[in-house]
């Protein structure tokens, strides 16, 4: 991939993946998550997420990613927010975090990159006993996804919900709930990438081309698709005698 490029189409969106306030706030809910509580934003990105984080009582916001540039845009958004930071910090290792242990981990649209095993072990660790965990995971809403649904995720073993929630189940948490994440959700990721595409096509080089016209057809992919494949959004809670 074309880093280079890809993130000057990335550079400045509010956010790095689907989601909506309302479904953050959903699990926040069911995660049943107290006053000053210790939460991650694990593969924050800019930290779109962490406004709606922020908003459960007293609670302190680590957020974490591997890029500088969003770690840096997530620091200048909360700079106003004593309860909030973020570090340049793989998922991997958050349990080497000074926050750490934590009752609650958020993780939109990223832990697939390491897998359900690898990220769900690494959260583990870094959870407090009977510690809660929501990550959204590629999900087929169909036994006959086509050839274009499962194109979109190019080539990730992409599972309908009942398989994932085995797996979640296999890394020792209990699932609390699950959702798709909204159409709306993908939208205010896909239409904030495509504002920021029409800004950059007149003084475009060709390289630049090639990406801008790669990620519009990722949003007119998932556009035909959605009905098909998206994201399942799980609330799962770290058994006590886990680990």
């Amino acid at each position: 991939m074309d880093k280079e490029n890809f993130f000057i189409v990335h550079k400045d969106l509010p956010r790095e993946g689907p989601g909506s306030p309302e479904e953050v706030a959903w699990a926040l809910e069911l995660a049943a998550v107290g006053e000053d509580a210790v939460i991650c934003d694990a593969g924050s990105g800019p930290g779109g997420d962490s406004f709606e984080l922020l908003r459960a009582p007293g609670a302190l916001v680590v957020a974490v990613d591997t890029r500088d540039a969003f770690v840096a845009q997530a620091n200048a958004r909360f700079a106003h927010e004593g309860r909030f930071r973020a570090e340049c910090r793989s998922m991997e290792d958050v349990a080497g975090l000074a926050e750490a242990p934590f009752d609650f981990i958020w993780c939109a649209g990223a832990l697939y990159f390491l897998s359900i095993p690898s990220g769900l072990g690494a959260f583990s660790k870094a959870l407090v006993p009977n510690g809660v965990v929501a990550f959204s995971e590629p999900c087929y809403f169909t036994d006959t996804p086509s050839e274009m649904a499962q194109a979109f995720w190019e080539g990730y073993n992409t599972q309908r919900s009942d398989a994932i929630l085995k797996d979640v189940e296999a890394q020792g948490f209990e699932v609390i709930a699950h959702r798709k994440v909204s159409d709306a959700g993908w939208e205010a990721y896909y239409q904030s990438m495509e504002m920021r595409i029409a800004t950059l096509r007149d003084e475009a080089g060709a390289a630049l081309t090639k990406m801008l016209d790669l990620c519009a057809a990722e949003a007119a992919s998932w556009r035909e698709v959605r009905s098909e494949t998206g994201y399942l959004l799980i609330v799962a809670r770290r058994r006590g005698d886990f680990g």
